[in-house]
């Protein structure tokens, strides 16, 4: 009962904290936006960088327009949880405008450290806890001259493409406020997606910033382990590293996503962070037609992609043909089995660690909460579901899964380290037999899920947790929306598996009429110059087919 009354006051007392920092901001924060603040907004970093630096804008001036949009923003979408809007008009102020990142506003997910700031990452036992120091991340930016301005919403564990927790509530997906913005970087997508921001700063170890971007409609780029400096400490499950998380950027636009990539390699990272790698950026080949060879993943065998992400990837697949790039169906290694390796290992301590700061009473996100639930069966019940599964239902996918999943002894553990390298010579053997330069498949199965979704969805992360396991690089950029009149489902379409069936429950065409579609490009490890260049590739293609995705306009 204690425990409850503490979780209560800590959350009234972090939305208190919320809402005064949001009221006793100037009144010019309160008041209308005006035509300079669209033309601030409008502006790509690059060429605001040149302004500030020419001093024909000011940093404070364009604090003020983003500060405005990011208000209205969270108004709409609940997608702020730290305002930090006072102390950048304080940095602004004394900006000399100075680095490649000068004056540009960068928003933060909620997990990154900022000096006298929280990071609750949803966990109201992690209120009132301020960091004592930036993280490296975000020392580099500051000396860039960028200007740290929100941090935003997540999914309490993080483990999930919703976002959202009693500390600060539901963040909402600006397209459609009835659907998520994804997860776990979901407030950064919405906030992205809405204008209130050019340039976030999220972590991925499942599909955490590739998901909210498709959910969303914005840009963003998975990186390898060590080519991105690190958030923070902040995370729900500390020293898992069966499957390593990574930080990275998203972006509203493709060029601010290679803009802000290169300002932050340019500072050369490694010198904040002992675990980045000393790789300075690569110029690397553009794609060409008749030399660049393209594969493509249409559907991973554990959950058939829906009709708007199947069309999507056909767009691309098409638009790239007609240019004159070789487009080929990509044999993967299985990613059943890798999935299967993945979901032990980033589950090996049962889910005790993401789940050992919550307080009595206090809500988990539904599928975080189904998840843990099976991780703490015992393994007798598991193993008589697993029979249901493979020799009643005969799914033997589900069976597999649901028969393995649990806490693993240090023996154990060891075991599934060496199943996953083993796993990631077989990509690299078919990658390399395949002779292929990037790979195109869905960022996931669904478009956005319904609030709540993921109760039924958990586990449909494949198209993205795949990349995490095998360590490659992954971006994803919109192509199109969902349109009722194209994408109902086919009248005899029948889920295979277990898992399929859990996420086609949320497919509703009507309901998702309209919300973003992307596509995922993928590189080996280490690419991300590559896959960027891909990426544009894509974008270029799409341009001169009169293929345009639309951005969000509030």
């Amino acid at each position: 009962m204690f425990s409850y009354f503490a979780h209560r006051k800590a959350c009234l007392q972090k939305q208190e904290e919320r809402r005064n920092r949001i009221q006793s901001l100037p009144d010019r924060y309160h008041e209308p936006p005006t035509s300079h603040d669209s033309l601030i907004l409008s502006t790509s970093i690059s060429d605001l960088v040149t302004k500030i630096k020419t001093k024909e804008w000011s940093p404070f001036e364009v604090i003020l327009a983003y500060g405005r949009k990011a208000l209205k923003a969270h108004e709409v979408t609940n997608c702020l949880t730290e305002v930090m809007i006072a102390s950048a008009e304080d940095q602004a102020t004394k900006s000399e405008g100075k680095g490649p990142l000068a004056g540009v506003p960068v928003s933060l997910k909620d997990s990154c450290a900022v000096a006298g700031y929280d990071s609750s990452i949803g966990y109201s036992a992690f209120g009132g806890s301020p960091a004592e120091r930036d993280s490296p991340l975000v020392k580099l930016l500051k000396d860039a001259g960028a200007i740290p301005f929100v941090k935003t919403a997540v999914p309490i564990t993080l483990m999930s493409f919703e976002s959202a927790n009693d500390v600060f509530g539901i963040c909402k997906n600006p397209h459609k406020l009835t659907h998520s913005p994804g997860g776990s970087t979901g407030g950064e997508s919405a906030l992205l997606a809405f204008g209130g921001s050019r340039i976030g700063i999220g972590t991925d170890v499942a599909g955490s910033v590739r998901l909210p971007a498709h959910y969303a409609g914005v840009y963003a780029i998975r990186s390898s382990v060590g080519r991105f400096p690190k958030p923070g400490p902040r995370t729900s499950m500390p020293g898992q590293e069966g499957v390593p998380s990574i930080c990275a950027p998203m972006a509203r636009t493709l060029d601010d996503l290679e803009t802000f990539w290169k300002a932050v390699v340019s500072m050369k990272p490694w010198e904040y962070d002992h675990s980045c790698h000393p790789i300075p950026w690569r110029d690397v080949p553009k794609p060409e037609a008749g030399k660049t060879k393209w594969g493509v993943m249409w559907d991973d065998g554990m959950v058939t992609p829906s009709p708007p992400c199947t069309r999507a990837l056909m767009t691309i697949v098409q638009t790239l043909m007609k240019e004159g790039h070789e487009v080929v169906a990509f044999e993967p290694p299985s990613p059943a089995e890798g999935f299967e390796i993945g979901s032990q290992l980033i589950f090996a301590d049962g889910g005790k660690t993401m789940m050992k700061p919550f307080r009595w009473f206090e809500r988990n996100d539904l599928g975080a909460q189904n998840a843990y639930s099976w991780l703490k069966t015992p393994r007798f019940i598991k193993k008589i579901y697993a029979f249901i599964f493979r020799y009643l239902s005969r799914d033997s996918l589900t069976a597999t899964i649901v028969g393995n999943l649990g806490e693993k002894t240090v023996e154990e553990q060891y075991a599934l380290n060496a199943r996953r390298e083993a796993y990631k010579a077989k990509w690299f053997e078919a990658w390399k037999a395949q002779d292929i330069d990037y790979l195109l498949t869905v960022p996931n199965a669904l478009p956005a899920v319904p609030h709540g979704g993921m109760k039924t969805s958990v586990a449909s992360v494949g198209y993205s947790f795949l990349f995490n396991i095998i360590d490659y690089t992954a971006g994803v950029l919109p192509v199109t929306h969902v349109d009722a009149k194209l994408d109902s489902l086919p009248a005899d379409f029948k889920p295979k598996n277990a898992i399929e069936r859990g996420h086609y429950k949320l497919y509703d065409v009507n309901a998702m009429n309209g919300l973003p579609i992307g596509v995922q490009v993928v590189g080996r490890r280490l690419e991300e110059e590559k896959v960027l260049e891909g990426m544009k590739a894509i974008s270029a293609a799409m341009t001169k087919n009169g293929i345009a995705y639309n951005l969000f306009e509030a």
